[in-house]
């Protein structure tokens, strides 16, 4: 077997030596280098990594992509791309070859980020490796690797293998909301492109323009991915403080086995101080045990936090024992938190009162 880690880059000093640290076990290494002014060029080629140079204008994340892929050389039988500010966890290359012969597509793990005290941020299954041969990337941004192999006969398996993002916070992603508009406008029946320009012009706090093309995104026939659409009703929930009880109800129902939109709605019954329903939300929560692995699953969602509601909700609802229970159980999610431990403790007296004890 013969794997290639490749990428674009421009102006990545900082991160050449990082990346190929975490890749060196790849057969080749591929940076196609977009214009970098900085010493990018040169740290790679003393680490032995192949350099080409290539221009693209106007520029479209697909296109410089796909020249990278083409200048691969032929014989590699797995690509996997990794960006400059993400590296590839221990002991990858030994799961890639443990794969069946027949594997066109390694499923890897993106993480977003690594916090301060070493816990991973949200975790999804990633389409960041593929074959050499059958594959191309589509889209001018948040672009994908699109299979065109014959019939669509493409072969997924499984790796325990992360992709992890160690986020340049200097970057701008300031050329972003143009280019979706583009992109909707070149392929305006296309789901994908119009929820994340509906997105982007939620991050430009442009709420009544995100709101429309939520909408739109949402009527389109191609529009089926429940978890996709739930969030962009999630979204529309944020940007309309009237409606959101309302759109985070038709979230949870589009997708009912995700925690997400559920404890949104719990935490929105909390701001309202209705403990009556968001005791019966932060329950709906906890019900749902199984953690899905993509990029809409939010870590809060599986943390203290519909234990806390619940317990805060048993408190005010003069149901002591009960938010005891979700009290300590919280307590376990987050054993520092001292706001926490207070209301334990209070909760706790509030029984022992209740129930006569000294």
């Amino acid at each position: 077997m013969k794997v290639a880690v490749y990428t674009i880059a421009l102006n990545e000093a900082k991160h050449i030596k990082r990346w190929y640290e975490s890749s060196k076990d790849a057969d080749y290494h591929l940076i196609a280098d977009t214009g970098s002014t900085d010493n990018t060029v040169q740290i790679a080629k003393d680490l032995g990594i192949n350099v080409y140079q290539i221009s693209v204008k106007p520029w479209r994340f697909d296109d410089a992509r796909n020249a990278a892929l083409a200048l691969i050389p032929a014989d590699i039988d797995y690509c996997i791309s990794v960006d400059m500010d993400e590296i590839l966890s221990d002991g990858w290359r030994k799961q890639f070859e443990s794969m069946p012969f027949n594997v066109t597509r390694p499923m890897v793990r993106q993480i977003t980020h690594i916090d301060k005290d070493g816990n991973p941020g949200m975790q999804f299954k990633s389409i960041r490796a593929h074959a050499r041969n059958g594959y191309r990337w589509k889209y001018p941004v948040h672009e994908a690797c699109i299979s065109y192999l014959p019939n669509g006969l493409e072969t997924r398996y499984d790796l325990d293998v992360d992709v992890i993002h160690m986020p340049d916070n200097n970057k701008t992603r300031g050329q972003y909301l143009s280019m979706l508009e583009m992109a909707t406008k070149e392929s305006p029946q296309d789901e994908r492109m119009s929820y994340y320009y509906a997105r982007e012009l939620y991050f430009y706090k442009r709420h009544e323009d995100a709101i429309k093309e939520f909408e739109r995104y949402l009527a389109l026939p191609s529009a089926d991915w429940k978890p996709e659409r739930a969030y962009a009703m999630r979204y529309i929930a944020k940007c309309d403080i009237n409606t959101k009880e309302y759109w985070l109800k038709k979230a949870y129902e589009e997708n009912p086995d995700s925690r997400d939109a559920i404890v949104d709605l719990a935490e929105y019954y909390y701001l309202q101080k209705d403990w009556v329903n968001c005791l019966d939300a932060a329950e709906k929560t906890l019900a749902i045990k199984e953690k899905t692995l993509n990029y809409f699953t939010e870590e809060y969602a599986w943390s203290d936090m519909p234990y806390d509601l619940a317990a805060l909700s048993c408190y005010n609802l003069g149901k002591y024992e009960k938010a005891v229970e979700y009290g300590e159980k919280a307590i376990e999610y987050s054993p520092n938190d001292e706001r926490l431990k207070a209301n334990l403790e209070f909760y706790k007296q509030s029984y022992n009162l209740q129930n006569g004890i000294i």
